[in-house]
């Protein structure tokens, strides 16, 4: 599913990430730990291809992506990958429906197949009564499961998520953690998910602790 190799990365002299190599699985749930500043995010935004490593090679399925030019790369992400962050970024102008639609849209599927899909992951996610709500309107466990249809809406290959439970109380945040591994189950879904959250984070599959810029 994913394989990456020999991942580097410097801003100015610092050293961030020194030679990470990681193999992902399909329907994996991969855990990534590690101090505040070791490196967690800025490789979770390489390996989602939101940022460019110094040095390495990724791979997602079988296309070698950082090798993509911009244009590329931004149609690649959208189709084949999946996004959860710690504050939900939904637009408040929007219901939950249209926010998680939204990316769809930009890929330039079939509308009416575009809402059906959405209205089946509320059906799932267990909040198709508030579909119809904008965010201000959610309490933040809800917010979050909008955010996480979003990031499924695509039929994504993988799902990257950052802290996604850092902003939820442990009653949401439990329920949050075991509906990644109802989606994986499901829907054969794999997730790389960066946390500060010790439960989730032995819930995974495999942990992995970032240390000096190589994982351990």
């Amino acid at each position: 599913m994913l394989k990456a190799t020999g991942i580097k990365k410097t801003y100015g002299e610092l050293f961030v990430l020194k030679g990470i190599d990681l193999h992902v699985k399909k329907k994996e749930v991969i855990s990534i730990v590690g101090a505040s500043g070791a490196g967690k995010s800025t490789l979770l935004h390489i390996l989602g291809t939101l940022d460019q490593p110094d040095e390495g090679s990724l791979i997602i399925g079988d296309k070698p992506v950082n090798r993509l030019n911009g244009k590329d790369k931004a149609a690649f992400r959208n189709r084949n990958i999946g996004f959860i962050f710690q504050f939900h970024n939904l637009l408040p102008e929007f219901t939950a429906l249209e926010n998680v639609c939204l990316p769809a849209y930009i890929g330039k599927g079939k509308q009416a197949e575009i809402s059906a899909k959405a209205k089946y992951l509320f059906e799932i996610l267990g909040i198709a009564d508030r579909k119809d709500h904008k965010p201000s309107e959610l309490s933040g466990g809800e917010q979050q499961r909008v955010a996480v249809a979003r990031a499924l809406i695509n039929d994504p290959a993988i799902i990257f998520a950052d802290e996604p439970s850092g902003n939820l109380d442990s009653k949401n945040a439990m329920e949050l953690h075991n509906l990644f591994f109802k989606l994986r189950d499901e829907l054969e879904q794999t997730f790389v998910i960066v946390t500060h959250n010790e439960q989730l984070a032995e819930m995974a599959d495999r942990k992995l602790e970032i240390k000096d810029g190589i994982i351990y």
